[in-house]
């Protein structure tokens, strides 16, 4: 007998109904040759402290460090759990051969490679190792069966996972809590969810710390288009002022006028990170939400699987990309064949597919290839489901689509010596940008806005049509001529330099990513992933558990930390535990573990040397330091008073003005916040200030 065992019920009975085991046994299903069980995730774990030694049960300093002669696992206490495995067991051991169809990745391979060896497993083991879980899938996975040993670094890998974060997180936990902690709640300390607060914490100081300095922008207005000057921001009012003096009252004239085509290839596909990252700044979604999305699909059979890092497909891939836009075709999001005219589309363009090296890569792909379709039509999806497959049905298509062809004009004036400029952005052909909702700079820009800004222009809507029409660098210009001149009104804006912006999971999952370096090219990016934190199906979950402990909370889509996370990074002096690029090592380490380039038995000792130097230097330290303990009410008053609206908050408004709409305000004071001018957008005059927070608007067609 064959016994196939999978992560969970679901995906067994997809595996049975294929290989024809339909009699439903007690935890299993059964027929032609073949046992198909499941597991529900983890049925084991590594043994806990109080099972190695009877020192370990009570928490105390003189126990520390704890290191396992060798370390066990033992069943997860839970009745469900143990009457699964019992079944698994007998199964076991009777079969002939067993094969492991856990999920192809380094957590699915630890999850059955522990139940047999608990099982005690002596038979041979082949493995399926499939990217979807479509019927062609499966059944291409069982005729392509892998000997098990060929996954052993894997196992590797995640079994030595498994031992540092058991290591770090045993003993860093108990070493700071029994240290610092008032006995009042367990300071978690974990290998990558605390190199992960510190950078929250660290980004949170900055913006505490930052100290505004003031500063002026010379611009002008000519042909209802504004123009900056090429010399820079005034660091004084003076020196400002008297520039404005020197072009105030004389003309304008356009010194030159250059245009340069360029062109913006398609994104690449999604890898998880990129997925959550788009989920969470387009729908707010968080990064566990668009794990769990993503799974849901990929179990559905619609996508492909999700816990990749990469963004490439391997070759083999490009002959089964026709059949797999044929089945998009198909697809209906809000009950309308979407993809349809796009797919329609591309066919007229070419008989064959394209095949782009920045799509298909078999070199950047290892166990799994990027996040695609399936070509299975969708159906019975919720909303958020049809949102996140809707992101990975496009980028999809847009991957063979031409690319977008612009042209970017750049416009230059002088007056009396003092140089300005306009940059503008013209789409010649769309191209893929045609398929997605940002087909325009402006849509990428608000995507990209801060929170605070983005907050503003919901409550004043008027102000996304004016952004785009003044001073933006992608708006659309008039035709300008060589040598022409004419009046112009100048403006002198007082402006304040800000602090970094608040972190929010999009961008926190992008310093995970990189090791807390930004990096705003994907290339680079991409060469950076090697060192990141956390992998990509774990991130979701470190945030979630910063979340749990009360070291962070929302504000808005912001990620705060709380007194007891700042005060927590604050008590760490060992910089293994809070550095992003020390821990992007041991990242590193793990992969090569992988790979078959590390020993996963150094990586291991190393780890208990320095978990050991950690211990001795805490122990060591004679201050009375602790760290501040909120209750859930405490911290709820604190969120409460501190995202209170300020009183003295101007509100925009245009009422308590005797303003009427007239070009002879252009240049004028503000006569909401003094500080910056009236200028004139397609729909309204606004203030130069709105950047700063400044909300006056006078629509063209107001009475007041």
């Amino acid at each position: 007998m064959i016994v196939c065992i999978a992560e969970k019920p679901s995906v067994a009975k997809d595996i049975a109904r294929i290989l024809g085991a339909t009699t439903a046994k007690d935890g299993y299903m059964e027929g032609n040759g073949y046992q198909v069980t499941w597991t529900f995730g983890h049925l084991c774990e590594l043994k806990e402290p109080n099972d190695y030694s009877e020192n370990w049960k009570h928490w105390s300093l003189a126990a520390l460090p704890m290191i396992p002669l060798r370390f066990g696992i033992k069943l997860i206490p839970d009745d469900g759990i143990k009457k699964q495995f019992s079944t698994i067991e007998k199964l076991y051991a009777g079969a002939d051969e067993i094969i492991n169809c856990g999920d192809a990745g380094q957590e699915g391979e630890l999850i059955q490679r522990w139940v047999m060896q608990k099982a005690n497993v002596k038979c041979p083991v082949k493995r399926l190792w499939i990217s979807s879980m479509t019927d062609e899938a499966i059944q291409q996975g069982f005729q392509n069966l892998k000997d098990q040993q060929q996954y052993q670094p894997l196992y590797m890998a995640g079994l030595s996972r498994a031992i540092g974060d058991w290591l770090l997180g045993m003993n860093a936990t108990r070493l700071y809590t029994l240290k610092y902690g008032q006995n009042r709640q367990v300071l978690s300390i974990g290998r990558v969810q605390t190199p992960t607060l510190a950078l929250i914490v660290n980004r949170q100081k900055e913006i505490d710390n930052f100290k505004p300095e003031p500063y002026w922008v010379l611009a002008t207005i000519y042909r209802d288009t504004q123009f900056t000057a090429t010399s820079g921001k005034f660091t004084s009012k003076e020196e400002g002022e008297k520039a404005f003096a020197t072009i105030d009252g004389k003309p304008f004239t356009i010194k030159s006028v250059q245009k340069k085509k360029g062109t913006e290839t398609p994104p690449h596909l999604y890898d998880l990170t990129s997925l959550q990252v788009d989920c969470n700044r387009k729908f707010g979604y968080s990064a566990e939400t668009t794990l769990n999305l993503i799974q849901s699909l990929y179990e559905k059979k619609f996508t492909t699987y999700p816990r990749v890092d990469t963004q490439y497909l391997s070759d083999d891939i490009y002959p089964k990309c026709p059949q797999i836009l044929n089945g998009l075709s198909q697809c209906k999001i809000d009950s309308q064949p979407k993809y349809m005219p796009w797919i329609k589309d591309l066919a007229a363009m070419s008989k064959k597919l394209p095949k782009s090296k920045k799509v298909f890569d078999t070199s950047k792909v290892t166990d799994h290839h990027a996040i695609i379709p399936t070509g299975v039509p969708v159906k019975s999806l919720t909303i958020m489901e049809q949102n996140v497959f809707d992101l990975v049905a496009t980028r999809f298509i847009c991957a063979f689509y031409p690319d977008c062809k612009f042209s970017t004009t750049t416009v230059l004036g002088e007056v009396d010596g003092i140089e300005f400029k306009v940059t503008g952005k013209e789409i010649l052909e769309p191209g893929w940008r045609s398929l997605t909702e940002s087909t325009s700079s402006k849509n990428e820009k608000s995507d990209t806005l801060s929170n605070n800004m983005a907050s503003q222009e919901e409550e004043q809507p008027k102000f996304h049509a004016l952004r785009d029409e003044i001073g933006g660098e992608t708006a659309a210009l008039p035709t300008f001529t060589k040598g022409e001149s004419g009046p112009h009104t100048p403006t002198l804006t007082e402006k304040q330099t800000t602090p970094p912006k608040f972190y929010t999971e999009a961008s926190l999952l992008r310093a995970m990513e990189t090791a807390g370096k930004f990096v705003e090219d994907d290339e680079l990016r991409a060469a950076l992933k090697e060192n990141g934190i956390g992998r990509p199906s774990s991130r979701a979950g470190i945030i979630e558990t910063l979340f749990k402990r009360k070291y962070i909370r929302r504000e808005r889509k912001n990620l705060v930390a709380t007194p007891t996370g700042i005060e927590l990074i604050d008590m760490i002096h060992e910089k293994l535990l809070t550095s992003c690029e020390l821990t992007g090592i041991w990242e590193k380490k793990l992969r090569d573990i992988e790979h078959r380039k590390y020993d996963a038995s150094q990586f291991i000792e190393e780890l208990k040397a320095q978990i050991s130097n950690i211990v001795n230097d805490v122990l060591r330290d004679n201050s009375n330091r602790r760290v501040t303990i909120l209750s859930d009410e405490e911290l709820e008053k604190k969120t409460k008073k501190k995202s209170a609206p300020k009183s003295t908050e101007k509100k925009a408004s245009t009422k308590n003005t005797s303003l009427k709409p007239s070009d002879e305000l252009i240049g004028k004071s503000c006569p909401l916040c003094g500080k910056g001018r009236i200028i004139k957008g397609k729909n309204a005059y606004g203030c130069s200030s709105w950047k700063e927070g400044c909300k006056f608007v006078l629509p063209f067609n107001d009475k007041a």
